[in-house]
């Protein structure tokens, strides 16, 4: 699976997650830039991109994620 592929899943579950279809995550996409980001929508996204990718996140992986472009490569890695 190349980059461009999983930015474009990654796109529909932001959001489905966040109820707007205006959302257009890259690389250096934060929570700070997606207005409902908060420790509860948190888990939520966690979950749905864990289901679309058939993957599970490590909780070290989970907490220490700084960035999409860090579990993008994270989905990468096990994709």
């Amino acid at each position: 699976m190349n980059k461009n592929e999983i930015t474009e899943r990654l796109n529909k579950v932001f959001r489905d997650v966040f109820g707007d279809d205006s959302i257009s995550v890259n690389e250096n996409t934060t929570s700070a830039d997606i207005e409902d980001w908060d420790s509860i929508e948190h888990i939520n996204l966690i979950a749905a991109v864990e289901s679309e990718f058939g993957i599970r996140f490590k909780m070290r992986e989970v907490s220490g994620m700084k960035n999409v472009g860090e579990m993008m490569e994270i989905i990468s890695q096990r994709g």
